[in-house]
């Protein structure tokens, strides 16, 4: 090995510009630094124009932020590339463009471990959109450098998100105790 020279590793999978995903019914659009901050701040008309897409009346909700982007906004701003990594809007194809939901990956995973997290609006729930979007999310996800297999979260009691996994190919690895709502199961999906 030469000495002197400075060795440049690649830069990392989530500096790369993300891209729409196409499925039958939804458009997978990324979240922007400009569309966090629309939402997180409540400036719907903002981010409806952001989109090009109606939101739902009760969507995203304060409680659905809270939960979906963890950090502050002054950390998402600090890193917009890496914490918003794979986080997508799902908006429908056909008739009116709106939002029905969401799929995030909690930012890009240092061990190559994504955690996936999903919601869809009360109104459409029942209707397929979670488990078509988050089979694409985690599709992209598994293809991209850096990522060995991804994992989600859910409790035992929560049928609909346990199917939604079970659907995607997602296997139950492991339990764990969250501290108010007691036990959740471990799902993943290697490359």
């Amino acid at each position: 090995m030469e000495t002197g020279k400075l060795l440049l590793s690649p830069a990392p999978s989530y500096a790369q510009e993300p891209s729409i995903i196409v499925t039958d019914r939804l458009e997978l659009w990324p979240f922007s630094l400009a569309l966090v901050e629309a939402v997180m701040l409540d400036r719907r008309d903002d981010a409806r124009a952001l989109i090009d897409a109606e939101m739902p009346s009760r969507w995203p909700g304060r409680a659905l932020v809270e939960r979906a982007f963890s950090a502050s906004l002054e950390r998402i701003r600090a890193m917009p590339e890496k914490r918003l990594w794979g986080d997508r809007l799902m908006i429908t194809r056909v008739g009116e463009r709106r939002v029905v939901g969401s799929v995030v990956f909690h930012g890009f995973p240092d061990n190559g471990i994504a955690e996936v997290g999903y919601g869809v609006d009360e109104d459409v729930q029942r209707a397929g959109y979670a488990t078509e979007a988050t089979r694409a999310a985690v599709d992209w996800a598994l293809s991209c450098e850096g990522i060995v297999s991804v994992q989600a979260r859910t409790f035992p009691w929560h049928r609909a998100s346990v199917r939604v996994l079970e659907k995607i190919g997602m296997h139950k690895i492991a339990s764990d105790e969250h501290d108010l709502l007691g036990e959740q199961w471990i799902f993943e999906r290697a490359r």
